[in-house]
């Protein structure tokens, strides 16, 4: 057995697992000092001490070591590299969106099926376990790191492009295939259902299927480390697959994809956020929107991340989280009193109806026609959750020991779904309210940054809200950026989530870095298709771990 076994009862994967609430062991032989040098055969540096850090070295060491080459040789050969990635992200959402359709049901299959079978009624952490966080304080967190700032993002412009699209209607090429971006061919001419239409296609990508994405790798984390006394790691979660070899390179492959895939999309959306921040700020104040206005926001944005993941969970993360989903409501009902009320009242309740619907043709893997919308919209979206999953699952379940599996699907699967059909509702609706009602075109035609502060034009208040709007886009990106980089200094510390302060410092800095270094080279657009690429893996990662979490709960008291 490797010194990087936690718990050495544990010799069978489910046999003689512990179920106790007890705190999860730390790994063995896993502190370590940068020092002068290192002995061979050892694990730990011998010399004078610089600085103490508690770290995998394989980990640390090769993911550190890979995300560094990969910014320098984006920057280095950005011709090469930039249409070496996209032309990869475009060939796996191309010819394998039926896999990454396939595979979101079979997602949301396990997820609901757990639900109301009795498996249901294990708890994470043990029968006497209690939970760590109130339902404020973990709603809060759960829905800050999950989506928070996609929903900012796109909540006006994906439900207008939809709409759009499909009251444009199809076309046909000459091959006799619909080549437009409308889902499911479109509602040509008739507005009222391209509305429903729309409105079903934005929210099937922000519903059922990303948030089963997350719950899968949050309750097989939780399960493994809470219930069985493993490692808070993903390579826990594949002890029944690969056993003892999980401490093994296998195991290190999975979690050195997973710092990778998190780095990769945090530094993409520091960037992405940058400009949304920089667009508003130019919109409300004339800041203009160059490299040094993005420069200045990514740095401020780290700093305040760097701040919060030094005062930890407890004291950083979930005080920021708590804020912004204040301010988020606080927005949302503003936008509900002020805007079309009735409309958005009678439309969360159409939307639902139009979503159930549509969703066995929007979520069907095989024989669509319409597929520039399956392959550019669906398959690329599942691609970038599932590329997300480490982080978000991770995240998810470090706050959510102590609840059933049924209390945390539930909360993590149908009350964020709701959630986000009543944001999309509010802003979406509004905006082709606008568009539809009034004649506003404004909406329609700006660029995607400013979408919604085109929104927040028509109605009262505009500089207040456009500015509450650049906060919630900062501070979503702020929880995005703490916790996410105390998810990867767990899962480059071999599963410990106390490892020392200038580790969470480290990463935090370094998704800034990236960040601004990808942003000057014109690298973005790589970096993101890099991150899209690492769902193809990560969805036979997916699969595996719902083999190990169904497998895992059987042998758990009821």
């Amino acid at each position: 057995m490797s010194e990087e076994r936690q718990d050495s009862s544990m010799d069978e994967p489910d046999a003689n697992a512990t179920t106790g609430s007890e705190p999860v062991p730390e790994p063995e032989g896993r502190t370590e000092i940068i020092e002068t040098g290192y002995d061979i055969g050892q694990d730990n540096f011998s010399g004078s001490v610089a600085l103490e850090l508690d770290i995998h070295k394989v980990v640390f060491s090769v993911s550190a070591i890979g995300i560094m080459l990969f910014t320098f040789l984006t920057l280095a050969f950005q011709n090469d590299a930039e249409p070496l990635f996209v032309g990869l992200r475009d060939w796996l959402t191309g010819r394998l969106d039926w896999f990454f359709l396939l595979s979101g049901n079979i997602f949301v299959i396990v997820c609901l099926g757990l639900i109301v079978s009795p498996l249901g009624k294990v708890r994470l952490g043990g029968p006497e376990a209690t939970a760590d966080f109130g339902y404020v304080g973990w709603f809060s967190m759960l829905f800050a790191a999950g989506m928070g700032i996609g929903l900012m993002f796109f909540g006006v412009s994906e439900p207008m492009s939809h709409y759009s699209t499909s009251f444009a209607g199809i076309s046909v090429g000459e091959d006799g295939l619909r080549t437009d971006w409308a889902p499911l061919g479109g509602a040509e001419g008739n507005a009222v259902e391209a509305r429903r239409l729309g409105m079903a296609a934005t929210i099937f990508h922000w519903g059922l299927h990303p948030w089963a994405i997350y719950a899968v790798v949050a309750l097989a984390l939780a399960l493994f480390s809470y219930n069985k006394g493993l490692p808070l790691t993903l390579r826990s979660a594949f002890y029944p697959i690969f056993g003892e070899r999980v401490w093994g390179w296998p195991g290190h492959v999975i979690d050195i994809l997973a710092v990778f895939a998190t780095v990769f999309g945090l530094a993409t959306s520091l960037g992405i956020g940058a400009q949304q921040a920089a667009a508003g700020l130019n919109f409300l104040f004339g800041l203009g929107t160059g490299n040094s206005m993005l420069i200045l926001l990514i740095i401020g944005i780290t700093l305040i991340a760097i701040g919060s993941v030094i005062r930890g969970l407890e004291g950083g993360v979930k005080v920021l989280s708590e804020i912004n989903m204040g301010l988020a409501a606080l927005l949302l009902l503003f936008v509900i009193i002020v805007g079309p009320t009735m409309a958005i009242i009678t439309g969360f309740f159409d939307n639902l109806l139009a979503y159930g619907k549509n969703l066995p043709a929007l979520s069907m893997p095989f024989g669509r026609e319409d597929a520039n919308f399956a392959q550019g919209w669906t398959a690329f979206y599942w691609a970038w959750w599932i590329s997300w999953s480490p982080f978000v699952g991770m995240f998810i379940a470090r706050v959510s020991r102590g609840r059933t599996v049924r209390e945390f699907l539930i909360a993590v699967l149908i009350v964020p779904t709701l959630l986000s059909v009543l944001w999309m509702t509010a802003m979406g609706g509004t905006a082709i309210g606008q568009v539809v009602n009034d004649g506003y075109t404004a909406v329609q035609d700006a660029a995607l940054e400013l979408k919604l502060f085109q929104m927040l034009t028509q109605l009262p208040l505009t500089a207040i809200t456009s500015f509450v709007g650049i906060v919630l886009v900062v501070v979503f990106f702020v929880t995005s950026s703490d916790s996410g980089s105390l998810v990867i200094d767990t899962i480059a510390a071999g599963g410990k989530t106390n490892a020392p302060v200038i580790q969470r410092i480290f990463w935090a800095s370094f998704e800034g870095a990236v960040a601004i270094a990808l942003l000057l080279g014109g690298g973005l657009a790589a970096l993101q298709a890099m991150a899209v690429s690492t769902g193809l893996p990560f969805t036979l990662v997916l699969l595996g771990a719902c083999y190990a979490v169904v497998r895992g709960l059987m042998n758990e008291p009821r």
